[in-house]
C-alpha cells in the first residue's frame, strides 16, 4: 500500500511540474511578443534576430536557390503554354493579314483592268465581253494560245478581236458553250494587219513565236521606201466586218528598224504592249446588241 501512495504522488508532482512548464512557456512567449511589438534598431529582441539572421540566412538563400527551380516547374510549364498559343495566335492573325493584302492586291489590279476595259471600249467604240484567262496552251502544241472562260454562251464565236487594257492580245479560234480558245499575235502563225501612227503607212505584222519579257513582231511595211521611226506607234488597220480583226486597237512601238539580208525590203521590230505572261482580264470585241449571259462593256458614245 505505501508504494502504491508513492507512486501517485510521483505522478502528480510529474503532471504540476508540466502544467508549470506549460505555463511558464505560455508567459514566455507573451513576454516575446509584447517585446516584439517594439519595432526598429531599438527593439529588445533586434540582437537576437540580427544573430538568428546571420546564423540562418545563408542556410535560408541556399535552400531557396535549391528550392526554387523545382517550384517554378508548375509555372514553367503554364507559361509555355500561354506562350504557345500566343504564337499560333500571332501566326493566325499575320496569315489572315497576309491574305488580306494579297487579296486586296489582286482585287485592286482587277479593278484597274476592268476600268482599262471600260477606257478601250470607249477608244475604240466597240462593245466588250469581259473574260478571264484560266488556261494557257500547252507546249507540246507548238501554239501560244490562252483559254478564257467566255464562250458561244457569252456571245462569242471565231474570228473576233481580243484585247485588254494595254492593247491587242490576239483572235479567237474556237468556241465551246463557256469557253474560247484565243491565238495570241506573238504565235508564229499569227499575222495582223497594222499601220504606222505618224505615217499610216500599212503593213503586216508577223509573230516570232516568242513570249514574255523578250517577245516581239516583225512589221514589214507594203511600200519599201518607207522607213518606220524608231518609237512610233503600230496600231491594227482591221479586217473586213470587223473580222478578225477590228481597226483602231494600239499593238505596240517600234523598237529598231533593220534591212533583211534575202531582198531590199525594210523590217521594223515591234515590242508589244501588252505583258503576254500577266494576262487576266481580257475584252472580246462584240457586235453593239449581243446577247451574253454576263454584263456587256458598252462603249459610250463621244461627246
Amino acid at each position: 500500500m505505501e508504494k502504491r501512495w508513492k507512486g501517485s504522488g510521483s505522478r502528480e508532482r510529474r503532471g504540476r511540474s508540466s502544467s508549470s512548464i506549460l505555463l511558464a512557456l505560455v508567459l514566455a512567449c507573451a513576454t516575446l511578443i509584447t517585446l516584439d511589438a517594439r519595432t526598429g534598431t531599438d527593439s529588445p529582441l533586434e540582437p537576437v534576430r540580427r544573430v538568428a539572421g546571420e546564423a540562418f540566412g545563408p542556410v535560408e538563400s541556399v535552400t531557396a536557390g535549391v528550392v526554387r527551380p523545382f517550384a517554378a516547374i508548375p509555372d514553367y510549364f503554364r507559361t509555355r503554354n500561354h506562350l504557345r498559343q500566343d504564337v499560333r495566335r500571332l501566326e493566325a492573325e499575320n496569315a489572315e493579314l497576309r491574305r488580306t493584302v494579297n487579296a486586296s492586291d489582286l482585287d485592286r489590279n482587277r479593278l484597274a483592268e476592268y476600268d482599262g476595259l471600260t477606257r478601250a471600249a470607249s477608244e475604240t467604240g466597240h462593245d466588250l465581253v469581259p473574260a478571264r484567262v484560266i488556261a494557257i496552251g500547252s507546249r507540246q502544241s507548238f501554239k501560244h494560245t490562252v483559254t478564257i472562260d467566255a464562250g458561244s454562251d457569252a456571245g462569242l464565236h471565231a474570228d473576233m478581236t481580243v484585247l485588254n487594257n494595254d492593247g491587242l492580245v490576239g483572235r479567237v479560234i474556237r468556241v465551246t458553250s463557256t469557253t474560247a480558245t484565243v491565238l495570241l499575235i506573238v504565235d508564229a502563225d499569227s499575222v495582223v494587219g497594222a499601220r504606222l501612227a505618224s505615217s499610216l503607212e500599212m503593213g503586216f505584222l508577223s509573230g516570232r513565236g516568242e513570249i514574255g519579257g523578250e517577245a516581239r513582231l516583225d512589221l514589214d511595211l507594203m511600200d519599201d521606201s518607207i522607213i518606220a521611226a524608231t518609237g512610233d506607234v503600230v496600231s491594227s488597220w482591221g479586217s473586213e466586218n470587223g473580222a478578225p480583226y477590228v481597226a483602231g486597237v494600239p499593238i505596240g512601238r517600234v523598237a529598231s528598224v533593220y534591212n533583211s539580208p534575202r531582198d531590199t525590203s525594210r523590217r521594223a521590230v515591234i515590242e508589244p504592249f501588252v505583258n503576254f505572261t500577266a494576262l487576266d482580264l481580257v475584252g472580246v470585241v462584240v457586235p453593239r446588241g449581243t446577247t451574253s449571259d454576263r454584263t456587256v462593256i458598252e462603249a459610250r458614245e463621244r461627246p
